[in-house]
């Protein structure tokens, strides 16, 4: 096990990370720019992390980690670089899910092993990250050495790591995004459709949820393409039309790009050509668009 881990920026990733590991056993080092609250047993260093000198445990830490946002990660690393402290026998990883060792290119003169962990996780609340990072995938990527230390961090905090390029990240945290942060994105259009057809907003939600749920218990025992049902999966062209005269602009813009990604998944299930025929002229064809109350075109 590393001395100690040291971790630069006390958001909800970099509090949840230094939680995690130090019920994992971990002497954690956590700093940020002004004093707030952490949970215990977690203390924080204070201090301007991007300017001379740097945190005054940087010599006690094996492991460095950026946990700040993607565009601070290069000045943060001219700031560590900058002031000296970083040594050849330290590890520099970043959180960064798109960005890779690249983005600590100002401390290659140090020779400290450079490189990313990013767990495949949402931490919104730091306190469950322990249980939540269990079970989760984390990308790696860097020097062979930082690798190495980015997998043994990630298995001490019971993660399955997995190897990735630089050049492979933003394809890779791209699908991330799809599948967390715009999940939710899907949620909330959901949610202001049902409003729009009478619901108020928590009743909307309150409706959703069930199917919500039933969805991702679909999910959690198949393959996306085995889960998906509703009239693209059932070759329902007509009610396709009926969906999109009804939507606003931008809405039916949504609708067809996603009806057309279910169809895909629809005709790796099976699908004969001319029911995919006519699903896919549902969704080309433009339609007049029914305008509600207020809504804009």
């Amino acid at each position: 096990m590393d001395p100690a881990v040291g971790i630069i920026g006390p958001g909800r990733a970099g509090v949840g990370l230094a939680l995690a590991l130090a019920r994992a056993g971990y002497t954690v080092r956590l700093h940020g720019r002004r004093k707030k609250a952490v949970p215990k047993p977690l203390e924080l260093t204070v201090g301007p992390a991007d300017v001379a000198p740097p945190p005054a445990w940087l010599s006690q830490a094996g492991v460095v980690i950026l946990a700040v946002r993607d565009d601070a990660i290069p000045p943060l690393a001219d700031a560590l670089a900058r002031g000296g402290g970083v040594r050849p026998e330290h590890v520099v990883l970043h959180l960064s899910g798109v960005q890779g060792q690249e983005a600590l290119g100002s401390l290659v003169p140090s020779r400290a092993a450079l490189g990313s962990l990013h767990p495949l996780q949402t931490i919104a609340d730091p306190e469950r990250a322990p249980e939540r990072l269990k079970g989760a995938w984390a990308a790696v990527e860097g020097m062979p050495r930082a690798v190495d230390a980015a997998e043994r961090l990630a298995r001490a905090l019971g993660m399955r790591p997995f190897r990735l390029t630089g050049k492979t990240k933003a394809i890779y945290h791209a699908g991330a995004v799809f599948a967390s942060n715009y999940f939710v994105v899907v949620e909330a259009v959901a949610q202001r459709l049902l409003r729009h057809a009478g619901l108020s907003e928590v009743e909307a939600w309150q409706a959703l949820r069930p199917l919500v749920e039933g969805t991702l218990e679909n999910l959690l025992h198949e393959q996306p393409k085995d889960a998906l049902t509703g009239p693209v999966a059932r070759g329902d062209d007509a009610t396709i039309r009926r969906h999109l005269a009804s939507l606003t602009k931008d809405d039916a813009l949504l609708y067809r790009a996603l009806g057309r990604a279910a169809l895909e998944l629809a005709e790796k299930r099976g699908m004969d050509e001319a029911t995919a025929a006519r699903v896919a002229d549902a969704l080309a064809t433009d339609l007049p668009l029914v305008l509600r109350p207020g809504a804009g075109t």
